[in-house]
């Protein structure tokens, strides 16, 4: 039987796993390449006042409204050349140099996004010390986004993570190609965990629900058209190691 608490204790671990692991026990952080942790940032600066707001523009008449203009999206934005990657001191390691790669926007610190993908291997090496199935779970429902690549490239020691991760199911609905029929267990569920198997024509093949915050095992038989799953956090194959 799993802990009952450890739904409600995902946040506070992974939380408590960046104050933890200032750097990587891995010998991957940037410190350990002689990279530099990025500036904290600096106190707000307090906006206009509420009770004087500026008021909007207008566009003259017959003249269309312009879209306001925005930051370009780091996600799609130009990258940064890979040989033009470099610290601000020391250098980066092989291993760091290929997480980097196409992963850095222009104008920012690649320590910085060396620093995300390392804060997400120490995520993932406290959670698995507490609960791996939380682990699993926890990548799963991309509660830790992006771990696929930060293992990969920083700490290949949790791709058997990643691997379990690729045929569990997060809480949600799913049909069609995202069904595979055999047994599994729910990996840290709520005390309000329900769930339903459905066939051709909606038809009910098994439903049940979970007022414990216990684990429960249950059957996605070949007929299976439709799951879904309310509460339960992650159903990870059974058989895999817990």
């Amino acid at each position: 039987m799993r802990n009952p608490l450890l739904a409600g204790a995902v946040v506070i671990m992974t939380t408590a796993a960046l104050a933890a692991c200032g750097s990587s026990a891995d010998g991957n952080g940037p410190e350990a390449a002689g990279a530099q942790r990025p500036a904290a940032a600096g106190p707000a600066v307090p906006g206009p006042s509420a009770a004087t707001p500026a008021p909007p523009a207008t566009p003259s008449a017959g003249e269309p409204e312009q879209p306001a203009a925005g930051p370009s999206d780091p996600a799609t934005g130009p990258k940064t050349p890979s040989d033009a990657i470099t610290p601000a001191t020391g250098t980066f390691t092989k291993k760091q140099k290929e997480y980097l790669r196409d992963r850095v926007p222009k104008g920012m610190d690649p320590a910085a996004v060396l620093q995300t993908g390392q804060e997400t291997c120490d995520k993932l090496r406290y959670l698995v010390k507490a609960d791996r199935d939380t682990a699993v779970g926890a990548i799963a429902t991309e509660e830790i986004p992006d771990a696929a690549d930060a293992v990969a490239g920083l700490c290949p020691q949790h791709q058997d993570l990643v691997d379990e991760a690729a045929y569990a199911y997060p809480d949600g609905v799913h049909t069609g190609k995202e069904l595979r029929p055999g047994a599994y267990r729910s990996a840290s569920p709520t005390a309000a965990c329900s769930w339903q198997v459905t066939g051709a024509g909606g038809k009910e093949l098994s439903s049940g629900s979970s007022d414990t915050g216990l684990s429960r095992k249950i059957t996605i038989p070949t007929s299976a058209r439709t799951f879904t799953s309310t509460g339960c956090y992650a159903w990870l194959p059974e058989g895999a190691e817990g």
